[in-house]
């Protein structure tokens, strides 16, 4: 007999296969695809136990598992890393640890359902989560209510009554009488520095003036500049800024660092024609 043991994660599984004396007989690393599993079993000894961590893609693996002619081992992953105690954490270590749990017999063991109970077991918590997600739109109606305290005579607000009601309401909220489509223009445009018309520092057709305002624009609009040097630069726009200040990120992260971070911006660094052009150098 051997003790094999998966250690599984969402592209690739690694697998230590080991003999009764805990020698290594094979290890290597597995792609996720179908029958990999099942190819890679098949050079091992047939009814050997193969422990499987409980991860979020067990269930596919089981099936390769027992379809191969091997006893799948489903393995309580808490209670067996406070079992096995290893600082280091490798995918190496992790799959010789749990052949160790195998060969001394005590496996954390979970329970593995069948696999008809198993595809029964996702209809309800897909529903559990769709229920979730309705409550919490629910709530969030009724949270953006009771901010601008609108009452709606209603005891069920989402009943045949309370939709009418609440219809009846719409014109008290602010943005409500706007599509969504506007909204989104809104805040794309204040995101793009310009504000409502007479706003601190915006010339009459209510834009942030700014030197190279074109080039500014290009840059907020996420447009790159051939050869604009780093692309870890991000152009931001200060939220705390009543003028719409204009930051950029390098470095270490400060807005319009030059000389610190681990790749300071150096004065003779391509793209910086941009900065000098609008005045941020």
């Amino acid at each position: 007999m051997e003790y094999i043991a998966f250690d599984c994660h969402k592209h690739y599984t690694y697998a230590v296969v080991e003999d009764e004396r805990g020698r290594i007989v094979r290890e290597g690393r597995i792609p996720h695809e179908r029958g990999a599993l099942r190819e890679f079993l098949s050079r091992c000894r047939e009814g050997s136990p193969v422990a499987v961590e409980t991860v979020g893609n067990w269930y596919w693996i089981v099936d390769e598992i027992e379809e191969a002619g091997f006893r799948p081992r489903l393995v309580h992953a808490g209670k067996a890393k406070l079992m096995l105690g290893m600082v280091n954490k490798t995918d190496k270590l992790d799959a010789r640890g749990l052949n160790k749990l195998q060969r001394a017999g005590t496996l954390p063991e979970v329970w593995i359902p069948p696999g008809e109970l198993r595809d029964m077991r996702e209809l309800p918590r897909a529903r559990m989560v769709l229920v979730r997600e309705r409550t919490r739109l629910k709530q969030r109606v009724h949270a953006t209510l009771a901010k601008y305290g609108i009452q709606v005579g209603a005891s069920d607000l989402f009943g045949a009554k309370g939709r009418q009601l609440l219809w009846a309401k719409r014109p008290l909220l602010p943005l409500a009488p706007h599509p969504l489509r506007h909204q989104r223009a809104v805040a794309a445009d204040r995101c793009l520095g310009r504000r409502d018309p007479g706003h601190r520092g915006e010339d009459e057709g209510g834009a942030f003036p700014h030197p190279g305002g074109e080039a500014f624009g290009d840059l907020a609009r996420g447009r790159v500049y051939p050869g604009g040097g780093d692309p870890r630069w991000r152009w931001v726009m200060w939220r705390d800024s009543r003028c719409g200040t204009l930051g950029l990120l390098c470095g270490d992260g400060a807005p319009g660092s030059l000389q610190r971070g681990k790749d300071p911006l150096r004065q003779d660094a391509p793209g910086r024609e941009p900065l000098l052009e609008m005045g941020l150098q």
